[in-house]
């Protein structure tokens, strides 16, 4: 696998997995702090389960720990998101109330369940 960092994103860098063709994606940003986040992260379908989403991130936390002393994540409060971080070694930090129903002009659904709050889970780096 090539894995790297592909460039810059308004304040944001993208990395990726390139296995033969990109496999996995995302953004990270500097929260201040000394504070990492994982701001989005995506699987080409056919490639979920397979291993490199949770490689994308061992990348990031092997490149940046030297840098940062957190890695933090936002998410849905999902059956198919919070066990993915927990199984990549992320803790439940905190919770912004209503964020996508406040944030969002409609509903989101994941696996039938409408998101309704953001879940951050924290990783030590």
């Amino acid at each position: 696998m090539n894995r790297r960092i592909r460039g810059k994103i308004n304040s944001g860098e993208v990395g990726a997995i390139d296995d033969n063709g990109v496999k996995c994606e995302c953004v990270i940003t500097d929260e201040g702090n000394d504070i990492l986040e994982i701001k989005s992260i995506a699987t080409v379908p056919e490639y979920q389960g397979k291993g490199y989403a949770r490689a994308l991130i061992e990348f990031i936390v092997n490149n940046y720990r030297e840098q940062y002393a957190i890695l933090q994540v936002g998410t849905g409060d999902s059956p198919l998101t919070i066990p993915f971080y927990e199984k990549c070694g992320f803790v439940r930090s905190h919770i912004i109330s209503n964020f996508f129903t406040d944030n969002y002009d409609h509903p989101i659904y994941e696996s039938g369940i409408q998101l309704v709050d953001m879940v951050y889970l924290q990783r030590p780096l």
